[in-house]
């Protein structure tokens, strides 16, 4: 697992179907690089959140083969 900050959405009017419903957000890791996950949870813009990567992230949706490689698993109320 990953931790970062959401700094933005993605919007496609063009989807596969097997992507389920969520937003596709850009996150920026804590090493400054930038990635598209996968959010179910209903994150907002500037919150730190948890992301899972690979076939960790895709074994999340049971019922169907989603091509998720990102996928947003906590949000971060507080750090100590």
């Amino acid at each position: 697992m990953v931790k970062g900050r959401v700094i933005g959405r993605l919007w496609s009017t063009k989807r596969i179907d097997t992507l389920p419903q969520g937003a596709l957000l850009d996150v920026e890791l804590e090493n400054g690089t930038h990635l598209v996950a996968f959010d179910p949870l209903g994150c907002g813009d500037g919150e730190q959140v948890l992301v899972t990567q690979g076939s960790v992230a895709a074994a999340f949706f049971e019922n169907v083969k989603a091509p998720v490689d990102a996928l947003i698993v906590g949000s971060i109320d507080e750090q100590d």
